[in-house]
Formats: structure tokens, C-alpha cells, sequence
């Protein structure tokens, strides 16, 4: 599990709340910081993986636990 600097709760929210949650959360970090993302949306495994895509952010990790989704973003 990488180190993280910020930790965002998505838990409960549905796409596309998640992202811009995200988004957001990423303008705050300086280059090279981790944001870890807890969600419980299924759809936001292939979210996390096109916002990654979209905004060269990088997706190091992405797990599912007990329903949980744990998503690591290093900001670029």
C-alpha cells in the first residue's frame, strides 16, 4: 500500500461524484503527492482507470476490499 498524503471518503456516492470529489482533491496536492479514494461504487474501478488515462494523473493501486474500493492517484 503506497504512503498517501490526503485521504478522500467517497463511500455512498455514485459517479460522478467520486471523480470531481477527486478532481478537486488532486488541485490541492503537489506534484508527485498520493491521494488515496475509498468508494463503494463498482462503476468507479473503470472511472478511476479513464480519469487516470484522461488527466495523466498515475493510478498506482486499485483494490477491492469487502466492497470497498481503495484507489491510490499520484498527481502528476
Amino acid at each position: 500500500m503506497p504512503d498517501f498524503a490526503q485521504e478522500l471518503d467517497a463511500s455512498g456516492l455514485n459517479c460522478p461524484l467520486p471523480i470531481l470529489r477527486a478532481k478537486k482533491m488532486l488541485k490541492g496536492l503537489e506534484t508527485g503527492q498520493v491521494l488515496r479514494i475509498v468508494a463503494t461504487d463498482p462503476g468507479s474501478v473503470k472511472d478511476f482507470d479513464a480519469f487516470a488515462n484522461q488527466t495523466g494523473n498515475k493510478l498506482l493501486e486499485s483494490t477491492e476490499e469487502g466492497g470497498k474500493y481503495l484507489f491510490f492517484i499520484e498527481k502528476k
